[in-house]
């Protein structure tokens, strides 16, 4: 059964560009939402616009970022079976950040919730660091997937 999965030819180039697409999408969240919690910081708790920001990160985070990060998982775990890259050092590099990535999703899922409830107490010089970290990981993601230093 496992064969079926096997990629070849133009399959395997679909697969490959419906995860570029996937990771786009994903990575526009994961810049995005930590910079709506800065601005978020900056609203009076109850005001019209503390509420617009909690609709805007639930539907950001809900609609656009976990199917992006559910299907950015299916389809690169699809061409890893396919292309064997399991023994690859590369490979286990970028599979090892990408889970940083997606522990990074939770957090800000986490960070969402207290927005939500009115809960935050971190200042939104915390959200502007952790605006970065998406960032750092993405380079040294692309760096494995093109470089492949090892």
């Amino acid at each position: 059964m496992l064969e079926n999965l096997l990629l070849e030819g133009d399959a395997y180039n679909w697969v490959k560009a419906l995860h570029v697409i996937s990771v786009i999408a994903w990575m526009a969240g994961l810049l995005y939402l930590p910079r709506l919690y800065v601005y978020h910081c900056q609203s009076q708790v109850g005001s019209n616009q503390s509420e617009t920001f909690k609709i805007m990160e639930r539907r950001l985070l809900r609609a656009i970022m976990n199917p992006a990060m559910i299907f950015t998982w299916i389809f690169g775990l699809w061409m890893y079976y396919s292309l064997g890259a399991w023994t690859e050092g590369w490979a286990h590099a970028k599979l090892s950040l990408v889970v940083l990535m997606t522990i990074f999703h939770m957090f800000l899922s986490k960070w969402r919730k207290t927005f939500e409830r009115d809960a935050n107490q971190r200042p939104e010089s915390f959200y502007r660091i952790s605006n970065e970290v998406p960032t750092v990981l993405m380079i040294a993601i692309v760096i494995f997937v093109i470089v492949k230093p090892f």
